[in-house]
């Protein structure tokens, strides 16, 4: 392995190193008690420069190991919370792929609680907005727990639901309304109760469109349908004996049609 040559090399440096100091300590005519203390001194320098490289490594070794731990229980905690089987490690692998596999894991759990729990929040405040113009009850989830896969798409089917019969009530609503202010108009009649008020009134998005009001919308509708039934049944009966009228007076046709206009 390339390592194994690097450590060769390191060595033959040092044993390089160490031979050169000899012969300089040689030509100098250091004495050989001298030598050994400077040998000596050479020796710990070097051993404790390896000392440190090695405790170093240690401790990177430690926080690894520290680190996998701490994974593992933040993994087992979303696995949990998300519903999801064990994240089943690589039996066969080092403790540096180990940690980034696990590290890179929690990551991506992480990232998936956060795109549940806001998509819940997103859901929450478009079905309290709905529930409000519906005055309906609304959708019953826990908040405080990270909704799985198969929550979050039966909200979204709920809220798609409540949309469509906003929808639905709305135009039903607009609908009517144009008809009821059509009938008040030819009727002549003047809205005299808060609900009536409130149907005629401009401002459609203030009107509820809660299941009772639309009921209620629609027998408006026709209790005032019912009244120009009625009025133009006697409308009838009264042009009818007008015309009777007309026939037994002998009235001229002339004096008909300047009063059929009315």
């Amino acid at each position: 392995a390339l390592s194994e040559v690097l450590a060769a090399e390191a060595v033959t440096c040092l044993n390089r190193a160490m031979a050169a100091l000899r012969d300089i300590w040689e030509e100098i005519g250091i004495p050989e008690e001298q030598r050994l203390e400077r040998t000596d001194t050479v020796k710990k320098h070097i051993k404790s420069l390896l000392d440190m490289m090695v405790a170093e490594e240690e401790n990177l070794k430690e926080r690894l190991l520290k680190n996998i731990v701490l994974c593992r229980k933040e993994l087992d905690t979303l696995c949990r919370e998300l519903q999801l089987d064990p994240f089943e490690t690589e039996e066969k692998t080092t403790i540096l792929q180990m940690e980034k596999n696990l590290r890179t894991y929690v990551e991506v759990l992480q990232k998936q609680k956060r795109d549940r729990k806001q998509e819940l929040k997103a859901l929450q405040e478009q079905d309290q907005h709905l529930c409000d113009i519906l005055c309906t009850p609304l959708y019953s989830i826990d908040s405080g727990s990270v909704p799985s896969l198969e929550d979050l798409d039966h909200y979204r089917r709920h809220v798609a639901s409540l949309n469509t019969l906003k929808e639905q009530r709305q135009e039903e609503f607009i609908s009517n309304k144009r008809q009821i202010i059509l009938l008040m108009e030819e009727l002549d009649h003047t809205p005299d109760t808060s609900f009536e008020r409130d149907v005629v009134c401009e401002d459609e998005e203030a009107f509820c469109l809660s299941k009772d009001n639309i009921e209620a919308l629609q027998n408006l509708l026709q209790q005032l349908e019912a009244r120009r039934a009625l009025n133009e049944a006697v409308c009838m009966e009264l042009r009818t004996r007008i015309t009777a009228l007309w026939e037994r007076l002998q009235i001229p046709e002339e004096e008909r049609e300047s009063s059929a206009v009315h």
